[in-house]
């Protein structure tokens, strides 16, 4: 992260603290993280040093990840009233958004609840806009029985397999080093598969905001579907494949794709 960089906390509308850190100048971008990521892991912090040359952005740790403490019971609309406390409180009163994965439809929550957004941005939502079985296995119910049962490093382990991570992914992951804080954020996991299922499929149609969905090209059709039908929902929405890996973009080729569309090069 750049030397300039600074953190601070936001207090959301229901008590919890969320932490977060800025850096760069310019017009301001949010980077909201998928399940399991927070500051210390995934990949925000990295793609915020790619883009800080040109915008300001802020990176965080969601509710009950890192730094952000966690307010029970939990609820979509609380993660936009986290990012409603983040605009308002660090931003000025305004911001882009960019998600990845369950981050980007928590991203379209927070523009669908009238947050002040003024463009998104969107790598691969898993929003598949009721084309889910009813009778597939309740995940979230799977996740917390393990949580509650004591074994953590199961629920993560279940919940990878389970949304389709390829095995050469999951096998061995038990001996990374950032194995103790996936277990720790496990039960959070339920968080994101709750706001997957908290947006309504008519709500797209309603978003004008300028918005870019994004997949990869080595993503599996069922990712790359779900992202061109969100693109196809929103009134203001455009697709755009890019060159990466399975459900992700290296930050070479994404930052600048995102810095084009954030400051309207694009349109």
């Amino acid at each position: 992260m750049d030397e300039a960089a600074t953190t601070g906390t936001v207090r959301s509308a229901d008590g919890t603290t969320i932490a977060y850190e800025r850096s760069g100048a310019g017009p301001v971008v949010i980077l909201v993280d998928a399940a399991g990521g927070f500051r210390e892991m995934g990949p925000m912090r990295s793609l915020a040093a790619h883009l800080a040359g040109e915008f300001t952005v802020l990176t965080y740790d969601r509710r009950g990840r890192g730094q952000s403490s966690d307010t029970s019971p939990y609820a979509p609309r609380r993660e936009v009233e986290d990012l409603r406390a983040l605009i308002e409180d660090a931003c000025g009163g305004s911001a882009a958004l960019y998600g990845f994965s369950s981050g980007a439809v928590l991203a379209l929550l927070a523009a669908a609840g009238g947050l002040s957004v003024t463009r998104l941005a969107l790598l691969e939502p898993p929003f598949a806009q009721g084309e889910q079985s009813p009778d597939e296995p309740d995940l979230a119910a799977d996740i917390s029985e393990l949580v509650a049962a004591g074994r953590p490093g199961d629920a993560m382990l279940h919940f990878q397999r389970s949304i389709g991570v390829p095995a050469e992914f999951v096998d061995g992951m038990r001996d990374g080093p950032g194995w103790p804080a996936m277990e720790a954020l496990a039960h959070t996991l339920v968080y994101d598969l709750t706001l997957l299922t908290g947006l309504p499929a008519e709500a797209l149609t309603a978003l004008t905001i300028p918005t870019l969905v994004l997949d990869s090209a080595q993503s599996d059709a069922r990712l790359r579907g779900w992202a061109q039908g969100v693109a196809e929902k929103l009134p203001a929405g455009r697709h755009r494949t890019l060159p990466g890996e399975w459900h992700g973009v290296s930050d070479e080729v994404l930052a600048p794709v995102l810095a084009d569309h954030f400051s309207g090069r694009a349109d």
